[in-house]
């Protein structure tokens, strides 16, 4: 599995990244080279949930590899055919309306859109709390477009955050799997 490279890309939905960082390293443990990414926000913000440069040593130390955290990083993904899969976990509402709308403006989207000049598949894995609402458009186009899958998800709490989906970060090893083989896991929403 260490000829497979995978980027890691996570992006600002802090309140997941205790659940997203241990996917990071049963990634590493199943030997796959993982590199990580993170937007700038989860590069720099310290939040409730922890403070930045911990997440940045924490996804240092799990891959072996600095993080790309700024477009020029990113840029040469692509053209260098550094990756076999791009991850986006989690992946807010906001990266998923850009990927979407073909706005590549963060170290993660400008990874995606590197990444799939040749044709790489790009696995996200949703957790917006607007999933039902006005991130569900994107959601949509992103199911529709060639290369890009999705880690299954569902509602994460139907009473308060009726509008709001996060996907099942356990399926992201599986889901990755699936996803290098050029199909989409199912069931896609998780009950």
């Amino acid at each position: 599995m260490a000829d497979i490279r995978i980027g890691f890309a996570v992006t600002g939905s802090f309140c997941t990244f205790a659940q997203v960082f241990p996917q990071m390293q049963r990634l590493v443990e199943e030997g796959y080279s993982v590199t990580p990414i993170m937007s700038e926000h989860a590069y720099h913000i310290d939040t409730r949930f922890g403070e930045a440069q911990g997440w940045v040593r924490m996804a240092e130390e799990i891959t072996g590899n600095p993080v790309i955290h700024t477009i020029a990083q990113a840029e040469p993904i692509g053209p260098k055919r550094l990756l076999d899969l791009l991850i986006i976990a989690p992946c807010t509402g906001n990266t998923l309306g850009k990927l979407a709308s073909g706005i590549y403006d963060t170290a993660p989207t400008l990874a995606a859109k590197s990444h799939r000049r040749n044709n790489g598949p790009v696995l996200v894995a949703v957790s917006t709390n607007d999933a039902l609402a006005a991130s569900a458009p994107a959601i949509g186009q992103l199911m529709n477009r060639k290369g890009f899958f999705f880690v299954p998800f569902a509602q994460d709490d139907s009473a308060k955050k009726p509008c709001s989906c996060v996907a099942d970060f356990t399926q992201i090893l599986p889901a990755a799997r699936a996803a290098l083989e050029g199909r989409q896991l199912q069931p896609l929403f998780a009950v």
